[in-house]
């Protein structure tokens, strides 16, 4: 089988796509004969070293990857050779077959195309765990969405309107804040322009957001959390802005009644599989109803995956890119 191959930490440019034996599915595994791959933040610093992971060498990056079960362990039984499905893989996705622990593996319904399906579960499953269980999102609350056109972004945008939230999406750009609203955005912010606090304090009438959810960090992390209301969660999801960990002074939590909660979403679907079973079936099901309309603005082949991951390292994505790794996805 081919594969792009990490073979020394390194930027996007040094993979290299060779062949590789077909790898063996252990008794709880699957082996899954991919059709596309999406490509997500962690395969950026994967590459480098730079994520909690580092796996040995030579790996191929591709955390989450969807296709057709080609065989199973003698312990698997929910899932048979045939059956469409996607899977959370950590590493390994930029590879025409990859085997996947059975219960990072779910069934793709039939109405969702396979390249969809790559380009679903990380972004969706994240968002949905951060919204349903870490901020319990309610009904008539507002939300604040940071990076709002990314992957992650979108998705919290129209899982926040799926939960009847007021969606107030922040971007860097005009086209990037487009995006947000042909998702669903009810006000948009550009933060590029205009002070993501007094904004957030005209739309809110001076009450704050009850919720924020940011992928981005960087320097807007402390400004945005100054813009919470009474009781608000800040969802911390990731630090796509680079340049370090952003700090938060401990007395603004005090003063706001606020919580500061942390979205680890790979962990969560490991510890609490049933919970992350049941947001995926709501996920499906709003998916079925057209309330989820996935982004996936470009397609790489297989050989030009480096190239997807630099570009979305740079932050050029607009929604999700997705490597094409076999052609019919």
């Amino acid at each position: 089988m081919k594969a792009l191959l990490c073979k020394a930490f390194g930027p996007a440019d040094t993979l290299v796509l060779e062949d590789l034996p077909s790898p063996e599915p252990k008794k709880n595994e699957v082996l899954i004969e991919v059709q596309a791959a999406g490509v997500n933040f962690p395969d950026t610093l994967i590459i480098e070293g730079k994520y909690q992971f580092k796996p040995p060498f030579p790996f191929a990056p591709g955390g989450e990857v969807a296709g057709v079960v080609k065989a199973v362990g003698e312990k698997v039984s929910h899932l048979r050779a045939g059956d469409r499905v996607m899977a959370l893989t950590g590493w390994g996705g930029f590879a025409e077959e990859v085997a996947v622990p059975a219960y990072n593996v779910l069934p793709v319904p039939k109405s969702m195309d396979l390249t969809t399906a790559a380009a679903f579960g990380m972004t969706y499953g994240t968002s949905m765990h951060a919204l349903k269980q870490r901020a319990n999102l309610q009904p008539g609350e507002t939300l604040l969405v940071l990076g709002a056109s990314g992957g992650v972004g979108l998705a919290a945008v129209e899982i926040g309107k799926a939960m009847g939230a007021k969606v107030i999406a922040a971007a860097s750009s005009a086209e990037k804040l487009e995006v947000a609203r042909n998702a669903g955005a009810d006000e948009l912010i550009n933060y590029s322009e205009q002070s993501l606090k007094d904004e957030v304090k005209k739309l809110t009438g001076g009450q704050g957001v009850d919720v924020i959810y940011d992928p981005v960090g960087g320097a807007l992390f402390e400004e945005a959390f100054r813009s919470i209301g009474w009781n608000g969660r800040f969802l911390v999801v990731g630090f796509a802005a680079g340049g370090g960990i952003p700090a938060l002074p401990a007395n603004l939590p005090l003063l706001k009644g606020a919580s500061l909660v942390g979205v680890f979403w790979g962990s969560f679907a490991q510890r609490q599989p049933q919970d992350n079973a049941a947001n995926f079936q709501q996920l499906f099901a709003w998916h079925a109803e057209g309330k989820l309309k996935p982004l996936v603005s470009q397609t790489f082949p297989l050989e030009r995956g480096g190239e997807a991951i630099d570009a979305l390292g740079q932050r050029k994505a607009v929604g999700k890119l997705v490597v094409q790794v076999r052609q019919g996805a």
